[in-house]
């Protein structure tokens, strides 16, 4: 077990950064830059810009994505007070998928109207916010956190970290169902779900989640 403050919390935390910041860089490979015949004509440019914009529209919702785990990654480190061997297990393979978010992107960008390919992204965005609950899980029942959370906000925070894989998984027969734009559509929703969620935050729950 290692104390917040050692050198082996502070290099979980580098190192948890590094792979973030790498997999968030790694987007912007999926999109090309175009190649034209004639290099001086406008209209050519920007047709072969336009071919791209699945790509492009994949990787600001990848980075979006991506982004708001790493938010969400940093506030959970801020609540613990020490690691454990199971907790940076978790973390790793949590880490894993977060490397691995660049490759369906990709195929997110060159396969943007094939529904397998809103499937397998939808799919490994749910596993990751499925890895946020049971980091958080393992914090709580290790006794890993600067302070020992009542149940209440511990039910309430685990269901919304959890609501993301609900309306990702939801997302995979509505993309085979009605098509890539309404699937991704869904993947928005959790932003109203978790507003309105916030009604029933237990109350105190700010002392224990923000830090």
């Amino acid at each position: 077990m290692w104390e917040r403050g050692s050198d082996e919390f502070t290099r979980v935390i580098a190192f948890s950064d590094a792979v973030f910041a790498i997999a968030m860089t790694l987007l912007v490979t999926g999109i090309a830059v175009p190649t034209i015949d004639d290099a001086r004509s406008a209209s050519d440019l920007a047709d072969a810009i336009g071919d791209e914009s699945d790509a492009i529209t994949s990787f600001f919702v990848s980075f979006a994505v991506i982004g708001r785990y790493w938010v969400a990654h940093h506030a959970f480190f801020s609540l613990l007070a020490r690691i454990d061997r199971r907790l940076l297990a978790t973390n790793l393979v949590y880490l894993g998928f977060i490397a691995f978010l660049p490759f369906p992107t990709a195929l997110l960008g060159d396969f943007f109207d094939n529904p397998l390919s809103i499937a397998i992204y939808a799919g490994a965005v749910a596993i990751v916010s499925g890895l946020e609950v049971l980091q958080f899980r393992v914090a709580y029942r290790d006794a890993l956190l600067k302070r020992e959370m009542p149940s209440d906000v511990y039910r309430w925070n685990s269901m919304m970290s959890l609501s993301p894989v609900i309306f990702f998984v939801l997302s995979i027969p509505v993309a085979y169902a009605l098509g890539s734009g309404w699937a991704i559509a869904t993947w928005f929703l959790a932003v109203p779900f978790q507003m309105l969620a916030s009604r029933w935050e237990p109350e105190g729950a700010d002392e224990y989640l923000l830090e």
